[in-house]
């Protein structure tokens, strides 16, 4: 095994190298910059040495060309703030035109509304004066109808002179009425006109104030948004000439750089910062330090087997591929098993940790001691285990053959506890221990047997029952697949569910439990599933699958008109449902209700589940 510690030595190697790497660029990083400022604070005493003369003529060229891109960004501010001047007073200029014009606007303003005004009060009284005439021709013809009629009286009255007289009298005076009426209207017909031409006329005046505002305004906001944007053509060619700057200072790094390491060989330091040499110095010793310890790595790594790590970095890579098949079959294998029997016709699963949190089951289970054995079957019998505590969920099997006998099978999957468990059972002379294929099965005679069928799973009962589920789980059976819509809903429902319950032959329900559904559901039914949250209040799910869409539309209507013959508890008055039900179709063939269940008929449901309801029928309270 020696090319395992030279594969792990040399591991060990690279990753000291890669680090040593890392703190090797950084130090040079920083022995870079302190030469730079060395040789940018060392310029004056670079003038001594010969050799720098080709670096200090350069710095001059490039100082040089600087100085002529500063003085061009001068240029450029101070045209920027004339800019600014030129925009604020515009500004002001339009502040001061566009009061001057407003001001104008006001008296023609306050003209045009008052010629409004009068314009309004000419076409009332005209309006008026029409309405007169309109009442005067209508008083005309009323009252020769009122003649009219009185002449074709029979008998005629006695009176009939005296009353013609008084109606053609009336008559008589309309015409001269009218006729003053008609003059009001010449007149104010002509008021209106007049009215509506100076109102015309002030509209025009108003129109023309209003456009010679808009054109000022228009005129001084062009000025504006040119002078804006020659604003920003120069912020623009400030920008550029910064960066050029900028472009020229970084240009003069390899010259301060070349100055720098020259001084820094010399021992010259600047008189105004003299600690510059030391930082440079002791830069120099760090990287200096890191090459040795890089070069030093080098050489141990050198000397290593090379076959020896050949077979270390083979090993490795089989480890690699065998943990990548191992996980791909994994992720392969089916998934929605129980590892149940095919023939399962009956689940029932109960979750430990939502059963011992919900209040309302902690109080039955307290009040009926056997309440809870008799929900969880033979796991109740499981040695080294406290379910309540121990297990997160049970689950239930049952199955029925063609005789009629009905088995059960029971998993228990435990919470870490499951080789507790099983060292509980080794170490009881109980137990007698026998393999089927390498698996271990505990027996307790007459009629009690246990296997560990997973991690934490284990498989306890009747004998027979826990060698078939030994020989599902080695694959030596074919087991039950949970799969299919119904079963996928079903399965959702575990996490936030205290019990669930579903069947593929739903009317042998009634004899596998005490009656818990009425017979019409049952005979209707394919698939039934059932779930409850025992939370405050007790909250229901019913899965429903039938043979046919027609079949599913004819039980939701009747559970929506007659719940309460459909959705009780058989042999009792008692109801599953507090308020009616709601119904969902999630598809053409499945049905789901959801509904509250009284605390009463959730009791009566586990004790029937549990079959150890007293034999009495049960009355609604």
């Amino acid at each position: 095994m020696s090319f395992i510690r030279t594969g792990f030595r040399e591991s060990g190697f690279k990753i000291r190298r890669q680090r040593t790497r890392i703190a090797l660029r950084h130090e040079k990083r920083l022995l870079q910059k302190s030469e730079i400022n060395l040789g940018r604070e060392g310029t004056a005493q670079a003038a001594n040495f010969p050799e720098l003369r080709n670096e200090i003529v350069a710095l001059k060229k490039l100082e040089q060309e600087q100085k002529e891109v500063a003085v061009r960004i001068a240029q450029i501010e101070e045209g920027i703030k004339r800019i600014e001047e030129e925009r604020h007073q515009n500004s002001r200029e339009q502040a001061e035109a566009i009061a001057k014009l407003e001001a104008e606007k006001k008296p023609l303003l306050q003209k045009r509304n008052q010629t409004k005004s009068n314009v309004d009060v000419c076409e009332r009284e005209l309006a008026a004066v029409e309405r007169r005439i309109q009442e005067s021709e209508a008083a005309d013809r009323d009252l020769l109808k009122q003649l009219s009629d009185l002449q074709a009286l029979d008998p005629l009255p006695a009176d009939v002179e005296v009353r013609s007289a008084s109606i053609s009298a009336r008559r008589a005076r309309l015409p001269e009425e009218r006729a003053e009426l008609v003059r009001a209207r010449l007149g104010s017909a002509e008021a209106a006109r007049l009215a509506k031409e100076r109102l015309n006329g002030a509209e025009a005046e108003l129109s023309a104030m209003e456009k010679n505002i808009a054109r000022t305004r228009s005129d001084f906001e062009a000025r504006d948004r040119k002078l804006s944007d020659n604003i920003r053509t120069q912020q623009e060619a400030a920008r550029n000439a910064r960066t050029r700057h900028q472009t020229v200072e970084e240009r003069k790094n390899p010259a301060y750089l070349n100055i720098g390491r020259h001084l820094a060989a010399q021992g010259v330091a600047p008189p105004n910062a003299p600690h510059l040499l030391a930082e440079a110095h002791r830069r120099r010793e760090a990287v200096d330090r890191h090459l040795a310890h890089k070069a030093e790595l080098a050489s141990l790594s050198s000397q290593i087997d090379k076959q020896e790590l050949r077979k270390f970095y083979f090993s490795v890579f089989s480890v690699l591929v065998l943990v990548a098949i191992t996980l791909l079959v994994i992720f392969q294998s089916p998934r929605g098993r129980e590892w149940l029997p095919q023939e399962t016709d009956t689940i029932l699963s109960i979750n430990a940790d939502q059963f011992e949190r919900a209040d309302l089951a902690r109080r039955w289970r307290k009040d009926q001691p056997k309440l809870w054995p008799g929900l969880v079957g033979a796991a109740a019998s499981t040695p080294g285990l406290n379910l309540p505590r121990d297990a997160t969920r049970i689950t239930r099997a049952i199955t029925t053959s063609e005789t009629g006998e009905t088995r059960e099978f029971v998993l228990v999957e435990a919470r870490r506890a499951a080789p507790k468990a099983i060292r509980a059972i080794a170490g009881d002379k109980a137990f007698q221990k026998r393999a089927i294929s390498g698996l271990p099965v505990w027996e307790r005679p007459p009629d009690f047997a246990v296997a560990r069928v997973g991690p934490a799973t284990l498989a306890v009962g009747a004998p027979i029952a826990v060698d078939e589920l030994v020989l599902v789980r080695l694959g030596m059976k074919p087991d039950l697949k949970i799969t299919g819509q119904l079963f996928d809903r079903f399965q959702a429902l575990d996490r936030e569910s205290a019990l669930r319950l579903i069947s593929r032959d739903p009317p042998d329900l009634a004899r596998v439990f005490n009656p818990i559904f009425t017979t019409e559901l049952l005979d209707a039914s394919q698939l039934l599933g059932l779930a409850i949250n025992l939370q405050n209040p007790v909250k229901a799910r019913v899965l429903i699958k039938v043979n046919s869409s027609k079949n599913a539309a004819e039980i939701a209507r009747n559970l929506r008109d007659n719940p309460q013959q459909w959705l009780r508890l058989p042999d009792s008055d008692l109801l599953l449902y507090s308020r009616p039900p709601e119904i969902q179709r999630p598809s053409p063939s499945n049905l789901e209700l959801r509904f509250e269940v009284p605390e009463n008929s959730a009791r009566v449901l586990l004790e029937r589940l549990a079959k150890t309801e007293a034999p009495q029928v049960v009355i609604a309270y």
